[in-house]
């Protein structure tokens, strides 16, 4: 098909490559339904870069089922590579999905592969006087570089071209294929010359020029007898001729070329926009709303308000702020085409405040005169229940000051109180209004309702107002019904569950450098913005607590999340005490143990390098040390000098990898907590606050943020050593209340197992016990190490750890490791058989539910009829993981809640202070030891009733470290 338009850019896109490159580069991602989403979230950030460098052409290539040509000159090409991942799997028809949305065309040709598809279009593409960017790690491509083909890694965002090759390679383009042949490669059973690396075929290509007069001078090339008769070898045995064959690609395939057709055109706005919901990717979904908004405002409004659905916008006032139009790049998404192509609704769904909020009704009052706001109060006094927002100078509540307050008790209406604002502007006083409201804000009968509510809970704490009975947030009603999804935000829960768009706070306080305190802010403008907030805040709750109503969740709202607001916000309130003075000598003490040990590795590898430096620490390992390669990136190919790599090398008794382990881990704990948590003590209080997160984890476990006290390490010595950083008040004792082996207590409940369930009923170490079935001696000779395996047999089995997770974490061989697990379901079989029960009920019923019917939704294919424990995905994996883990967040928020609710009834000064996993802590007058031991126990052991008894261990001390034993 003839195309005549002018030359531009064309980005050929290795599809599957791609995939597997975010798969492996990318931490582990789930979307709301369980299915795994990482290579999906790194390949639509890619295609999105892509975009935003202006592809006039951008063009995926697939591999597809079957042989290729290759197949015939070699059987044992890629014949022993594992199939993909079972999670990666799972991901391919999300990522077509989305770059179906994204009008990407999709090539592929029976017989070939896809590296073969992108060396025909390159070369078709260059003829054209395109740009022509390979997008793909496969080192195959980089013969197809030209002075208009470069190759780009999107992961890496490297850019190669024929300068870069020799840098990397030490050859150029036109002698690639040369260098792979005699390299080979193992990976593809591409057999190359046998002993014969890249430093050897890079000096043979420089000195010969080409492969053919390599072999012309086989006795003349640099290396050694063995190397030179390799060499003759090769070429005798056709290895060389076939390696040269596989490694060549095809640049004169077949193709229905068709340049008209593949010139990129706008997204499919609708179907991205539902998409990235269903997955759980809020940043891009706003990308596609900015690009709709930006792009098409106006050609948009009027498609829309064709169809009646808007009304004209009427011309400005004269002395209107009128902001500034967003300059666009020519390359940039229009998505024109995404509106007209789709109906009216589906063009709404997808469109930003601009041109579908017509039909919001409200009515927004400003408070700032003494009458009015006198009667605005006796107003407020006659409500039953009530959503407040402040508007503060801070987001540290502890330190923060109100700016104004909104409320709403009806939707579509909502005042806003300003006590701070511009000089020109009436507010009302700060303290006199506080003074007034504090009788409202502290009255029982009285609900209050807001979005994230906690917040403000802290403000009015640290001003002295107690508030009482937080009835309602639209926050954890969503996160309630939607446990998996990433964002339970105000504007986010705007957009979706009510189409509306809120005004964003940048609009006001701008951003960067230039952003202002919302006090310099003109009171009209806060108004609106909080009044939004307040009744978007209404109409939530009541949409939402419907829903509870309907899903049977309303009791779990009103009965453990709700009640566990005052004492989350109880514990921030307090903070904890930090040693800053210990923490800066363990400093210096630490900076001594990085130098000396960057000394030992130095002194081990013979020269000094940037322990930091992956590129430099890879040349030490494998090129100078001549370590055994134990595990390539997934990126490049290239040795890995990863964690796992480490731990791996170190196993086989190498001492550089052991001492670099050790270097890496105290710089950790140095730069996470010893340095850091000092900072982040706050000036008025001089105490340490940390935020719990009530929507954070998926299964229910609280998280911990700004600092993360719940990851403080207590594993290693050095991490212990941390935790005597934290203190009681002077006089005072730290007191531990820690759940004993709660997890696998509840697996037993569960699963019913007779020998579990009667280890627990006899107290017997069950850790001990299954390390004397493992390794089948008897429980008083279990040793340490034994006891070390069985513990992390028996936590791995909760948590789906596969035999090579097993065998990475103790060391050990993968056999052993599949053995242990393999003999643990012998010997508790009724947990294998629970897990199976649960998988099936999950696929049947779509959910998982724990003890108090906490609940998560998962997409039931991803939940497959029958799978065995070593080959579970991620959906699998953490369907299991929601009922013990979710089962465990239900006891430990009754726990909190009654040991709360005890300590006010008895009037102690003793003060809860963190919860982390399955520990709480206290700091306690020693007055008050015996009796606060005796409550938090009692409460912790009986917050739940299981078939199998709670023991809960109970010690103090001077510190978070050096506590002892308080005995019942």
């Amino acid at each position: 098909m003839a195309d005549s338009s002018p030359a531009g850019s064309l980005y050929l896109l290795d599809a599957h490559g791609l995939i597997f490159q975010m798969f492996h580069g990318i931490g582990p991602m789930t979307a709301p339904d369980g299915r795994p989403t990482n290579a999906v979230f790194g390949v639509t950030r890619a295609l999105m870069s892509l975009y935003d460098k202006g592809a006039d052409y951008l063009i995926a290539t697939l591999d597809m089922p079957g042989p290729t040509f290759r197949d015939a000159i070699d059987a044992n090409y890629k014949a022993h590579r594992d199939p993909p991942p079972d999670d990666l799997r799972l991901q391919e028809p999300m990522i077509q999905q989305v770059m179906e949305g994204m009008r990407i065309p999709f090539l592929t040709a029976p017989g070939y592969e896809a590296d073969d598809i992108m060396a025909t279009v390159a070369k078709q593409g260059e003829e054209r006087g395109l740009e022509v960017f390979v997008c793909s790690s496969d080192k195959d491509l980089r013969q197809t570089l030209t002075d208009r083909v470069k190759i780009l890694n999107l992961r890496k965002g490297e850019m190669i071209d024929g300068a870069k090759l020799y840098e990397d390679w030490g050859v150029r383009p036109d002698q690639v294929i040369d260098y792979q042949s005699l390299v080979g490669d193992s990976v593809d059973n591409v057999p190359g010359v046998m002993g014969v690396g890249p430093k050897t075929a890079a000096k043979w290509l420089q000195l010969f020029g080409t492969l053919d007069n390599i072999i012309a001078n086989a006795d003349n090339v640099p290396g050694g007898p063995k190397t030179k008769q390799a060499l003759k070898d090769a070429v005798e045995n056709g290895n060389l001729a076939k390696s040269k064959r596989l490694v060549t690609l095809d640049t004169n395939i077949p193709l229905n070329v068709d340049w008209a057709g593949w010139k990129r055109r706008d997204w499919d706005g609708p179907k991205l926009l539902e998409l990235f919901h269903e997955f759980g990717f809020r940043g891009f979904a706003e990308r596609v709303r900015r690009t709709l908004a930006s792009s098409g405002a106006k050609k948009n409004a009027e498609v829309l308000e064709a169809a009646g659905l808007v009304q004209a916008a009427p011309p400005p006032s004269p002395d209107a702020e009128i902001a500034p139009p967003r300059k666009v790049r020519p390359s940039e998404a229009s998505l024109f085409d995404a509106i007209y192509e789709t109906s009216p609704e589906e063009a709404e769904f997808a469109f930003g405040a601009n041109v579908r909020d017509a039909d919001w009704k409200s009515d927004y009052r400003l408070v700032d005169t003494p009458p009015a706001f006198e009667s605005f109060l006796n107003e407020l006094k006659k409500q039953t229940r009530f959503v407040f927002k402040l508007q503060t100078t801070s987001l540290d509540p502890i330190l923060a000051e109100t700016v104004g307050y909104a409320f709403s008790w009806k939707p579509e209406e909502a005042f806003y109180v300003p006590v701070r604002g511009p000089q020109d502007d009436p507010t009302l006083d700060p303290d006199a209004v506080l003074a007034a409201l504090k009788p409202v804000f502290e009255n029982p009968a009285i609900g209050k309702v807001n979005q994230n509510i906690k917040y403000d809970h802290l403000v009015l704490r640290a001003q002295g107002v107690a508030l009482a009975n937080a009835s309602g947030d639209p926050m954890i009603a969503h996160y309630l019904l939607h446990s998996g999804e990433r964002s339970h935000e105000l504007h986010e829960l705007a957009r979706t569950e009510l189409k509306h768009e809120n005004i964003p706070i940048a609009e006001l306080v701008g951003k960067g450098k230039k952003q202002v305190g919302l006090e310099q802010i003109r009171t009209e403008k806060v108004k609106d913005y909080a009044c939004e907030a307040a009744d978007v805040s209404m109409r939530l709750t009541r949409k939402l607590e419907a829903e509870l109503d309907a899903s049977a969740l309303r009791n779990l709202y009103d009965t453990v999340e709700l009640p566990l607001i005052e004492v989350l916000a109880e514990l921030e309130f307090n903070g904890v005490r930090l040693d800053k003075p210990f923490l800066a000598k363990l400093s210096e003490e630490m900076a001594g143990q990085l130098a000396e040990i960057e000394k030992d590795v130095h002194k081990l590898a013979g020269k000094e390098f940037n322990l930091g430096s992956p590129k430099q620490l890879r040349e030490v390992l494998y090129a100078d040390m001549n370590l055994p390669v134990r595990k390539r990136t997934d990126t490049t190919g290239e040795a890995s000098t990863d964690q796992e790599t480490l731990e791996r090398l170190a196993a086989l008794g190498f001492e550089l990898p052991k001492r670099l382990m050790e270097h890496r881990q105290i710089a950790k704990l140095k730069g996470t907590y010893v340095d850091a948590l000092p900072a982040l003590v706050n000036p008025k209080t001089g105490r340490l606050h940390t935020s719990f997160n009530q929507t954070v984890a998926s299964t229910g476990r609280l998280s911990s943020s700004d600092p993360n006290l719940q990851n403080v390490p207590a594993r290693t010595e050095m991490g212990r050593q941390i935790r005597q950083a934290f203190l009681p008040p002077d006089g005072w004792l730290l007191l531990t209340a820690d759940y004993s082996q709660v997890e696998l207590r509840l697996l037993a409940h569960f699963c019913q197992d007779v020998a579990l369930r009667k280890a627990f009923e006899d107290d017997r170490d069950v850790h001990a016990m299954v390390a004397a079935e493992i390794f089948q001696v008897l429980e008083a000779d279990v040793t340490s190490s034994q006891r070390g395996v069985a513990k992390t047999v028996n936590f791995g089995v909760i948590y789906g750890m596969s035999g090579i997770g097993l065998a990475l974490r103790l060391g050990i061989d993968k056999k052993d490791a599949n053995r242990f697990i393999d003999e643990y379901f012998q010997r508790y079989p009724k947990v294998l058989e629970y897990q199976q029960n649960l998988l099936a009920k999950c696929r049947e019923t779509g959910k998982v539910e724990t003890i108090l019917g906490r609940r998560r939704s998962f997409d039931t294919n991803a939940i497959r009829s029958w799978t065995t424990y070593q080959r579970r995905n991620v959906a699998e994996r953490e369907a299991i993981n929601m009922e013990i883990q979710g089962s465990a967040a239900d006891l430990m928020k009754l726990a909190m809640m009654g040991v709360h609710r005890r300590f006010k009834e008895r009037g102690f000064r003793a003060k809860m202070l963190l919860t982390v996993h399955d520990e709480l802590v206290f700091e306690v007058p020693p007055e008050e030891l015996k009796p606060v031991a005796d409550v938090v126990r009692n409460e912790m052991s009986t917050a739940l009733k299981l078939d199998v008894p709670l023991k809960v261990d109970v010690s103090a001390g001077k510190n978070w470290l050096e506590v002892e034993d308080v005995v019942g």
